[in-house]
Order: structure tokens, then C-alpha cells, then sequence
């Protein structure tokens, strides 16, 4: 229990490029489930269908165990809800990706807004801010998004 409640304090905190690679480790893992929560939560109809998207998606880009990524989904959850913006947390990824590595990211939040059979428009606008803000070129934007599309068969 305690080092539950330390490991969400260590999280909430920004990383610092002297942290140990594990708290900067933990931070991106942070960053990257707080997007996928936000593509989720932007559907409020689709969420239900749209959770075990974001679940895999975490466990495929991290190899988490089921408790860390119980934790970290639900650490994500709580960020997103008190978040004012999506600028340090994709500032974080933009620092620690390159290019293949964020389509990668863009392509799974494309899976998870895909996740429930239909697109919303508040979906569909918060992917081109995502795109935007992780410095994806438009023409590489639209081919995660048709790759997504054709793995989820949307």
C-alpha cells in the first residue's frame, strides 16, 4: 500500500532528465496511458468497449504485469480527469520517441477511438490535436489512422 501511494506521488511529479531512468521510464508509461485514456474518455459512449483498447495497448507497448498495468491504468485515469492540457505529456513522449516510435503511439490511439465500431467527432478532433502536438506530419497522421482502421476492421 505504501508503495502504491509513493509510486503515484513519484508519478505525478514531472521527470527530470537527471531522474533515474526508471522514474523516467515510469513517466512516459504515465504520458502515454493518460493519451489513450483521453482518446477512451472522449467517446463517453464508447468507453466501456474502448477500456480493453487501452489495456492492450499498455501491455503491448510496455510489457506491464497485470497489477502495473491495473496501476498504471487507473494513475492515468485520475491524471486525465485533473489534467489542463495534453502539452506535458506529449511533450514528454516528443522527447523520448522518434518519429517510427510516436506513429506507433498515434497508430494505437487511433485503435482505441476505433475500438467501439464508430468514430466520434470529439474523437476524430482530439486525434488531429494529438497529431499536432506529438509533431506527426499530416500525410503519416492519416496512414496510422487507416492502418488502425484496417486492423479493427473500421
Amino acid at each position: 500500500m505504501l508503495k502504491t501511494l509513493n509510486d503515484l506521488l513519484e508519478a505525478l511529479k514531472p521527470a527530470r532528465p537527471t531522474a533515474p531512468p526508471e522514474a523516467q521510464a515510469h513517466a512516459l508509461q504515465l504520458a502515454t496511458a493518460v493519451l489513450l485514456v483521453e482518446v477512451m474518455r472522449a467517446d463517453a459512449k464508447g468507453a466501456l468497449a474502448e477500456k480493453p483498447a487501452v489495456m492492450s495497448a499498455l501491455r503491448e507497448k510496455f510489457a506491464l504485469a497485470d497489477d502495473e498495468l491495473a496501476r498504471l491504468f487507473e494513475l492515468a485515469e485520475q491524471r486525465s480527469i485533473e489534467a489542463h492540457d495534453l502539452h506535458s505529456f506529449t511533450a514528454r513522449i516528443n522527447a523520448a520517441f522518434e518519429e517510427p516510435q510516436k506513429l506507433r503511439i498515434l497508430e494505437m490511439l487511433w485503435q482505441v477511438a476505433y475500438a467501439d465500431g464508430h468514430l466520434d467527432a470529439h474523437e476524430t478532433h482530439l486525434m488531429r490535436r494529438l497529431a499536432d502536438l506529438l509533431h506527426v506530419r499530416q500525410s503519416d497522421a492519416i496512414v496510422a489512422k487507416l492502418r488502425a482502421g484496417m486492423k479493427s476492421g473500421g
